[in-house]
């Protein structure tokens, strides 16, 4: 009764009712949600401190920068998150449900504010690719078609419900996209603030909300043991010097009987991709996947090659699906 009545004692002001209706709608910063409301960043900035501790906002942060959203209460979210405070999760979604039906005309400006604000996200995200779509677009040809590899990834992780997903080095959020409707919560980590612009606005132009993304360091994560029932590493365990580790911290992150996707290259011989592109390893042997796994205490199930339909100069590269699973 005590954290119900805190909660709705931190929502009864109007600024802070804003808040919380434009929080649901995604994670945004003090800067962006000053621009919206038109007020002084200390004052946005004690409103949010005090909706945080009720636990009806969470709160992380991402490099010099803090993104706040409305309270998720779910452990899979809680990265650098104080976790003794109130979950008022339920309470927070609640308010909003009510005061959005009302035609509140501050709340239909902040709306209209909010959408200008995405836009010059999604601009910014669409700029960032454009610079580096040559280099991606260079990859991709080297190997079978996206839209096939994206098949055989629902195929793989459709099989079974997932209530929570985390994508390990998430970059544009594709991983995100492609399941968003298979599972009930979604976070992609990434360590690039840049990377996590581009999945945010991909995300937005989806209409996703039952998926984030967090910045983060794959090799050291502040996430709980046992906290998603699918992992997946998807075209990054390449760029590691350490990829049993990454493993390892995978493994960490399943819930008994979870799965565990890694998508990435077979071995091949293509060393511009070490020398132009920053690949650490030119591809893995299932044998060798499997020794990783199994050392950190998963098994394997499934191994998929995705060679190019026909091999030549152009194409060389194999995709390919691995699958573990935890014990109990």
């Amino acid at each position: 009764m005590e954290t119900v009545i805190a909660g709705l004692k931190a929502a009864g002001e109007p600024t802070r009712l804003r808040l919380l209706r434009l929080l649901a709608d995604g994670a945004l910063t003090v800067t962006e949600l000053t621009h919206i409301l038109g007020q002084s960043q200390p004052r946005v900035s004690r409103h949010l401190k005090l909706l945080t501790e009720a636990g009806l906002v969470d709160r992380f942060p991402e490099g010099t920068w803090v993104f706040y959203q409305l309270a998720s209460g779910r452990q899979l979210t809680d990265v650098q998150q104080d976790n003794g405070k109130p979950d008022n999760k339920d309470l927070a979604r609640t308010i909003v449900e009510l005061i959005s039906e009302a035609a509140d005309p501050l709340m239909v400006r902040d709306q209209e504010r909010l959408e200008i604000v995405k836009q010059i996200r999604t601009e910014a995200a669409s700029a960032y690719f454009r610079a580096n779509a040559n280099d991606w677009g260079a990859i991709r040809a080297l190997h079978v078609s996206e839209a096939k590899v994206d098949a055989a990834i629902r195929d793989l992780c459709t099989a079974e419900p997932v209530e929570d997903l985390i994508d390990l080095g998430t970059g544009t959020g594709h991983i995100l996209r492609l399941l968003s409707d298979h599972v009930v919560q979604g976070v992609g980590i990434d360590a690039s603030r840049e990377m996590l612009a581009m999945a945010r606005a991909n995300l937005e132009e989806g209409g996703i909300q039952n998926c984030q993304v967090r910045q983060g360091n794959i090799f050291s994560l502040s996430l709980p043991q046992r906290c998603a029932d699918l992992v997946t590493l998807h075209q990054v365990l390449h760029y590691f010097a350490d990829s049993r580790a990454a493993i390892a911290e995978a493994a960490r992150l399943l819930s008994p009987k979870g799965r565990f996707l890694i998508v990435d290259f077979a071995p091949h011989d293509l060393e511009f991709l070490r020398q132009d592109h920053a690949h650490r390893r030119l591809g893995f042997s299932t044998d060798e996947v499997t020794n990783w796994c199994e050392g950190s205490g998963l098994k394997m199930v499934d191994a998929i090659h995705l060679p190019p339909s026909i091999e030549s100069e152009s194409k060389k590269l194999t995709v390919t699906l691995w699958l573990a699973r935890a014990g109990e």
